[in-house]
């Protein structure tokens, strides 16, 4: 896709000098966890605009988060109804305090229904001054009308899409998006190393949020795990500030339909005495805290009753070589995997697709997507039912190159 369609002109909206008053405002929704740690790279505020378009994150049955970016500092909310309901209002509040005065937006809406479908524009109101005792608002701007719908109660069925090692490829996205045609899906998930490495707030944009909102993310949302990559760079730190997991972290577990997902963060491959990075990474001690979180949804209630159990994780602990990295997932990850009978492990890393059954050291399959490359790329596709959990692996010439199926 040619990248001059991304440029900023696309995500300005309409301008308007809005009044807010009249709204309802939605009092628990603005109550939502909204921290947002300051950018420490700021592009240069060419005027009043936003950035990107608004994107969706933390789906829930009854929430949704939504994200965007502005040029200049601002103060920001959504407006949002229920289809042919009442217009409500929600800005985030952090310790009593209404989060304004940055870029970087999010609020978290709350106590929608399951099942349903909103309405929503996010609206940004830059602040040309903000002194103690008096702040001095500039223009409202608002962006275009665009809906999503929450999660079912106890859904019958999941469906995600997966991608992973786009490594700074941004036409990636849409044209792996775009080998799904019109099948339906609930989310996608993006399996580590979307990046080269973290250098600024202008490659997020560029790269990877404005490509998803584009293609999807503006009416459906996406989860995000690190891969090795994403710890590298002077902007690393910086990165967990521009998505919403779940449970706030790099590592999370959630359940959709008849299946329970673990997400881990598996961290960087090197050594963490490795000279590149002078003292300043411990992953070692992070896996190993991962593992004791690990080992307890692996014994949790929504784990053991769930028809199929799926680990996500950037690199996998088999068939990636015998770097660092991949031996201390092995350590530390495996024999909980083995011990507690996970039924499939969706990897990247390797940059070589495949499908690894089961064998000795791992008693279930692991699925590696490909690399960024032309060739190389790929779409992985998963459905699941109370019956059947089905997973194709897409190639960037829409071929299938993988399945793998399970029954109950």
């Amino acid at each position: 896709m040619n990248q001059e369609k991304f440029k900023r002109r696309d995500f300005i909206g309409l301008v308007s000098k809005t009044s807010i008053l009249g709204l309802a405002i939605s009092p628990l929704a603005t109550l939502a966890d909204s921290t947002v740690p300051e950018s420490k790279d700021s592009l240069p505020a060419e005027g009043h605009t936003f950035l990107t378009q608004p994107y969706l994150q933390h789906p829930g049955t009854d929430g949704m988060t939504i994200m965007w970016i502005t040029a200049r500092d601002a103060y920001s909310w959504v407006e949002y109804q229920e289809k042919g309901g009442t217009t409500k209002k929600a800005h985030a509040v952090t310790d009593g305090m209404v989060d304004a005065n940055d870029r970087l937006h999010k609020v978290s809406l709350q106590e929608l229904k399951p099942g349903t479908i909103y309405t929503y524009k996010v609206y940004a109101k830059e602040i040309l001054s903000y002194e103690p005792y008096k702040i001095t608002y500039g223009e409202t701007i608002e962006s275009s009308t665009y809906e999503f719908t929450t999660l079912a109660l106890n859904p019958a069925e999941v469906s995600l899409l997966i991608m992973n090692d786009i490594h700074d490829r941004p036409q990636s996205i849409p044209q792996l998006m775009a080998l799904n045609g019109n099948d339906p899906y609930d989310f996608v998930f993006f399996n580590g190393d979307i990046f080269d490495y973290q250098t600024d707030e202008n490659q997020i944009i560029k790269n990877m949020i404005n490509p998803c909102t584009t293609a999807f993310a503006s009416t459906k949302p996406f989860m995000y795990v690190r891969g090795n990559h994403e710890t590298r760079g002077k902007f690393a730190r910086q990165l967990p500030a521009y998505f919403h997991n779940l449970d706030g972290g790099q590592y999370f577990s959630f359940t959709r339909g008849p299946v329970h997902f673990i997400a881990l963060d598996t961290g960087e491959d090197k050594e963490d005495n490795h000279p590149v990075y002078a003292g300043l990474i411990d992953f070692d001690t992070y896996r190993k805290k991962q593992a004791i979180w690990l080992e307890t949804q692996l014994k949790s209630k929504a784990y053991k009753k769930a028809k199929f159990k799926v680990v996500i994780m950037h690199i996998p602990h088999y068939h990636s070589g015998d770097g660092h990295g991949t031996l201390h997932c092995r350590e530390v990850f495996g024999p909980l995997f083995n011990k507690y009978k996970i039924d499939l492990m969706i990897c990247g890393h390797t940059h070589t697709y495949k499908v690894h059954p089961p064998e000795e050291g791992h008693q279930f399959p692991i699925i590696i997507g490909g690399g960024p490359k032309d060739g190389k790329r790929t779409l992985i596709k998963l459905k699941a039912n109370e019956r059947k959990l089905h997973l194709s692996m897409l190639a960037d010439n829409g071929q299938e190159v993988g399945n793998y199926e399970l029954s109950r």
